[in-house]
């Protein structure tokens, strides 16, 4: 059994803190050990914003998890005196500073990140970089054997390590579940709601949801303009449906996070503008990175009924305060 398993040690990134200390309660409790499974590790920052990764104990044979939430812009580190929040590359670069910190020691490593770092950039479309293809590859060769996450924007990314274990959890249940919970006397008979992808790239999740609860589906088509970018992306020009008619349905729109939030509003209010009913959107990241005024006014206006999200990444405390 010894080349099997070794000793399981659970580290924490920073900002996962809580997270692993819920984690190692229940390993505690499931293997009624008095005794912690997370291991110290930090990664001190020089005055110019440096860094290194330090581990209290030996890994060596160890099994190890490390959890990390790249993004996490609540976490901060001072450079040149200046308050500053970590970025996704930040956290990344930590997580192979306390891999490195390892040294190879370990029986085996897994990394457990909920959200995939630089997961929309998994394609080329013309002379640029393929940063999650290169992050994947980056962590196997410093010795992670499993990555693990969830509702990766396009799971066929793990293609770029082909031998080393990448597994993509999807948060389905999760999201009928608390709907149900949330929504009483929600009807799922095919004449009373429908599942509708905001573009084509998510149809492979709203398939599923589509096949399970046996109704409609229906889609956007996003024209984009791509002789132009703002923010790092091809701004888009139309949103147009394809699909069944919505009226007088409930609509759920699934996708896997929300960033602006100005493509699912749009969305939203085509929908309405068809004649549907009440709409829930089903995103298991949601970001909101230009604020949450848009997404307030959005509901104060009637446009979306409710928002079911994850706790798989940070949430602000203004966020958690919203209806």
């Amino acid at each position: 059994m010894s080349e099997l398993f070794g000793e399981l040690s659970v580290i924490g990134m920073r900002g996962c803190e809580d997270f692993t200390k819920q984690v190692d309660r229940y390993l505690m409790e499931w293997r009624n050990s008095p005794h912690s499974f997370v291991v110290e590790a930090d990664c001190p920052r020089f005055g110019s914003g440096e860094a290194k990764g330090c581990l209290h104990q030996s890994m060596r044979g160890h099994d190890v998890f490390i959890v990390t939430d790249v993004f996490n812009y609540g976490v901060t580190y001072k450079m040149y005196e200046r308050i500053v929040p970590m970025s996704p590359d930040d956290h990344f670069q930590d997580l192979k500073r306390i891999i490195a910190a390892i040294g190879g020691k370990a029986r085996r490593i897994s990394v457990i990140m909920p959200m995939l770092y630089e997961g929309r950039q998994h394609k080329r479309t013309g002379r640029e970089s393929l940063d999650c293809a290169l992050a994947l590859q980056e962590l196997v060769n410093m010795g992670v054997d499993n990555l693990i996450t969830f509702d990766a924007h396009d799971a066929r990314v793990q293609n770029a390590i082909p031998l080393s274990g990448f597994e993509n959890v999807r948060c389905t249940y999760q999201m009928i579940k608390y709907l149900v919970k949330n929504v009483p006397g929600v009807s799922f008979n095919s004449n009373d709601i429908a599942i509708v992808s905001p573009d084509e790239g998510g149809m492979g999740r709203c398939i599923y949801y589509s096949s399970v609860l046996k109704v409609d589906l229906g889609m956007f088509y996003k024209r984009r303009n791509f002789s132009v970018i703002i923010d790092g992306k091809n701004p888009i020009e139309a949103h147009e449906y394809l699909g069944k008619s919505v009226r007088g349905k409930d609509i759920i729109v699934v996708d896997d996070m929300i960033s602006s939030g100005g493509s699912i509003i749009d969305v939203a209010k085509q929908l309405k503008d068809k004649g549907a009913k009440r709409i829930f959107v089903f995103s298991t990241f949601g970001l909101f990175c230009n604020g949450l005024d848009i997404m307030d006014k959005a509901y104060e206006d009637g446009l979306i009924d409710k928002i079911f999200t994850t706790n798989l990444i940070y949430r602000p405390a203004e966020l958690l305060a919203r209806p």
